[in-house]
């Protein structure tokens, strides 16, 4: 696919450019993966400045996402990587590969430092979701402070850093460029900008700011640190679109495809099947999003892939509001067991909604309907499970995207690979009226097939 970049996509990459150490606080789905890549394959491939690479990211992300990256787009054709997951033979095999990226998860970094037995020699690090080196007591921490002296340039990527106050700048900054502008030490920033806040007598629990303390701090920063919530950089409103893949195993998606093929199959002691196209594309949509209600109406869970996304989108979002859309009842069962969320039903619902009181909340689209207005409470939609109706699909997605919205709107899509979700997004990419058709096309592949 040819990148074509959006203004701030530019500009970011020129900041990781032009600065050898830069933190980029850019939100989720605004490409932060692209310009990366981008910046690497110039540093290496056009101005030789740079021979190795280590990025350091989130299991699935490393896994999955940053290696699609590189396959997605034309202009990184020729940047050798290799993903260091998995076992630890796995781990050692790849790190021995010859690449110029070698991609890790963030829990293997003490490892890779100081169990491996592999010598540390990466000249760029780029760690993706810096707030997971917000703690300078972990080992991850320490580890990465241990041999940062090595690295010639350094990158942090993440949509907010300071997930529990401006406190936790500190340990990021420390390991971005190695206290020279938040201080060596944690107990000098807390003197410097904090007060005892909650405490018993001689012992503090808790530190809140002084007056002018956060202004600052960010003066302090400002001159490696981009964000990319700002107006400076975006031409507002704006809306992202973002698509999130998710793949099946072999055993997972053998129940699916056995199912497409023959409109019935057998979960444990239960059989279920589909009458007619309308039917089977409904059961297809289900096992996309991980379970499927049998004839006795009861659920049977397929796989767990879009929930373990929608936590990776959530801690992402590093403690901003995200609004998930589901379709399914046993989605919203399934989503309600693996997080804490609130539904948006009453007025009062919407009303905490807006004054940002609500973390995590879900909606169903045909409860999101005309003048319901959300766009205060936050600026990210994730759609948990597809919808084929344009109309529902268009006024969910409005109640973020609209008039008064005063950040980017990012609309994520979790999407299973190879299912009958691809051939939703497509449509409603299309802005077709979509159920009869995709339908039809549904039964003419069940034709062509039989």
């Amino acid at each position: 696919m040819k990148y074509n970049p959006h203004e701030y996509q530019s500009y970011a990459m020129d900041f990781i450019l032009s600065h050898p150490i830069s933190a980029v606080f850019l939100e989720m789905g605004l490409g932060k993966s692209v310009i990366s890549l981008s910046a690497i394959f110039d540093l290496c491939l056009d101005r030789f400045e740079i021979r190795k690479v280590l990025i350091i990211a989130p299991l699935r992300v490393a896994r999955d996402t940053w290696p699609a990256e590189i396959k997605k787009w034309d202009h990184l054709k020729g940047l050798p990587y290799s993903v260091a997951v998995g076992t630890e033979k796995e781990r050692k095999e790849a790190l021995m590969k010859r690449a110029m990226v070698y991609i890790i998860n963030r829990e293997n970094v003490d490892w890779l430092i100081s169990k491996s037995g592999i010598p540390f020699d990466f000249d760029m690090v780029v760690i993706d979701e810096l707030s997971s080196f917000k703690s300078y007591s972990a080992k991850r921490f320490k580890s990465l402070l241990k041999v940062r002296p090595k690295v010639k340039r350094i990158v942090g990527l993440t949509g907010t850093p300071s997930t529990n106050g401006l406190m936790d700048l500190w340990a990021e900054f420390r390991i971005l460029d190695m206290g020279q502008r938040l201080g060596r030490y944690i107990t000098h920033y807390r003197n410097a900008y904090f007060k005892p806040d909650k405490r018993n007598g001689q012992i503090i629990f808790s530190y809140k700011p002084i007056p002018g303390a956060e202004d600052k701090i960010y003066e302090q920063i400002s001159d490696i640190t981009i964000s990319m919530k700002s107006i400076d950089y975006l031409k507002m409103p704006e809306c992202v679109i973002n698509k999130v893949p998710v793949s099946m195993n072999e055993k997972e998606l053998k129940v699916y495809s056995s199912f497409k093929e023959d409109m019935v199959t057998k979960l444990g002691d239960s059989e279920i099947d589909a009458i007619n196209a309308a039917v089977l594309s409904g059961k297809l949509l289900q096992m996309a999003n991980g379970a499927v209600y049998d004839n006795e109406n009861k659920t049977h869970v397929i796989h767990d892939r879009k929930l373990d996304a929608l936590e990776d989108l959530i801690e992402g979002a590093n403690g901003k509001p995200v609004l998930v859309a589901y379709w399914y009842k046993h989605d919203l069962e399934r989503i309600q067991k693996r997080f804490t969320v609130r539904q948006l039903k009453s007025s009062k619902d919407i009303k905490e909604w807006n004054e940002g009181n609500i973390p995590i909340a879900v909606i169903h689209p045909a409860s999101a309907g005309h003048g319901l207005n959300l766009q205060s409470g936050g600026s990210t939609l994730i759609w948990f499970g597809l919808t084929w109706s344009l109309e529902l699909y268009q006024q969910t997605n409005a109640r973020l995207y609209r008039q008064g919205q005063k950040n980017t709107v990012v609309i994520h899509h979790i999407i299973a690979k190879g299912t009958i979700d691809e051939n939703v997004m497509a449509a409603l990419s299309k802005k077709e009226k979509t159920q009869n058709s995709l339908i039809e096309a549904v039964k003419a592949k069940l034709e062509v097939k039989r």
